[in-house]
């Protein structure tokens, strides 16, 4: 990953073995994180819980995405974004509908649960911030995936359309198999640009004699990455997780920022952003 230290690999012939076997597992789960981070909160619908006193444009509009996106119907929930539809991440109107198709189907049982935070009037626009739990359980549909995602996201709405919105935090994980290991992250949710930060992806549950294969990365949240994620190279790791030292880019941005482990039959990926300001 850029800018941080690479894996020393453990002399183990089994381990080294199975690193080829596992990278195009983790490669098409970068792929299902990456679109699930980057449209989920996009998607503030599901039983949204609003505050007192919230607009009934706003209400309703989540209601009416709610219904659509709980269809799986890309183009009726697109009748709710304004054509002019712009994203932090460079999302427009019709990438979105590309990247929620693509999704849809590669993860058709998506369980969204929207907590309206706040929300404030700026002329003729509603400005709303939301906190979405997304979860799928592991079934056949889903290659065997489950998921559980949080993000909060800030919305503008101008007559009944979004035309704005904003990822401010996020982190994704994604596991498979009879037994994921289960990963506790430590990483900062924003450093400023150039300064060195700790990304620490610790397995909580003792070894024992089980092998660890895992990874690192770091990747600008562009809009070529929702569809082309970059491969992944597992590596044997020697000590119960990955402990990298980073350096935020010089310039200003986001990144995702993702850890890959595989433990005997399981298989976790968490990745988190990390904001990179002035």
């Amino acid at each position: 990953m850029n800018k941080i230290s690479k894996l020393l690999p453990m002399t183990n012939i089994i381990a080294a073995s199975s690193k080829r076997q596992h990278q195009f597992a983790a490669n098409s789960w970068l792929l299902l994180c990456l679109l699930t981070l980057g449209l989920t909160s996009s998607l503030h619908n599901v039983q949204a819980a609003q505050p007192q006193n919230a607009p009934a444009e706003l209400t309703n509009l989540l209601t009416q995405i709610d219904t659509a996106a709980s269809k799986g119907d890309a183009k009726a929930v697109l009748q709710f974004y304004s054509p002019n539809f712009t994203n932090g991440d460079g999302l427009n109107r019709q990438n979105l509908e590309k990247a929620l198709v693509t999704l849809w189907k590669q993860y058709p049982q998506l369980r969204y649960t929207t907590k309206l935070q706040s929300w404030k009037t700026e002329g003729n626009t509603i400005i709303a911030e939301t906190v979405t739990n997304i979860t799928s359980a592991s079934s056949p549909n889903t290659n065997g995936y489950a998921l559980n995602a949080t993000m909060t996201s800030r919305q503008r709405v101008t007559a009944g359309k979004i035309v704005r919105q904003d990822i401010l935090a996020e982190r994704s994980l994604i596991t498979s198999g009879k037994q994921p290991p289960q990963i506790d992250i430590k990483l900062p949710q924003q450093v400023k640009v150039g300064q060195q930060y700790s990304f620490d992806a610790i397995v909580k549950e003792p070894l024992g004699e089980d092998l660890l294969l895992g990874t690192a990365l770091e990747e600008p949240v562009k809009i070529d990455k929702y569809l082309n994620p970059s491969p992944v190279d597992l590596q044997p790791l020697t000590s119960g997780g990955l402990f990298k030292v980073g350096r935020a880019p010089t310039t200003p941005g986001n990144q995702w920022v993702s850890a890959v482990i595989v433990r005997g039959e399981g298989v976790a990926m968490v990745t988190q952003r990390l904001q990179v300001v002035k």
